[in-house]
């Protein structure tokens, strides 16, 4: 079975506020499988443009990758991120060569 990703990147503008929004997503994360791979951390820009915050979540399937998204309750959770962050996110099919 092929794994997914999601993919963010995110400039937080009041990283008190974003915690309870990581509070909040535990839930549906361990709900649909996610495990994080990249949350944060040092990181070096050498192409492109992106934000200050990089994260990649990998999900057992596509299917549950979206599922999750899709979920209300980490619609509940998105709604605490959406006032104090800005970002971008793609949800990806894994590649299994």
């Amino acid at each position: 079975m092929t794994k997914a990703y999601w993919v963010a990147h995110v400039d937080v503008t009041d990283p008190a506020v974003y915690e309870t929004y990581k509070q909040a997503n535990a839930a549906p994360f361990a709900e649909f499988g996610a495990r994080f791979l990249v949350r944060g951390g040092d990181q070096q820009q050498r192409e492109g443009q992106t934000r200050s915050r990089t994260v990649v979540i990998e999900f057992p399937t596509y299917e549950a990758a979206v599922a999750c998204y899709d979920s209300p309750a980490y619609q509940q959770a998105k709604a605490l991120r959406d006032p104090v962050s800005t970002g971008d996110l793609v949800i990806v099919r894994g590649y299994d060569g």
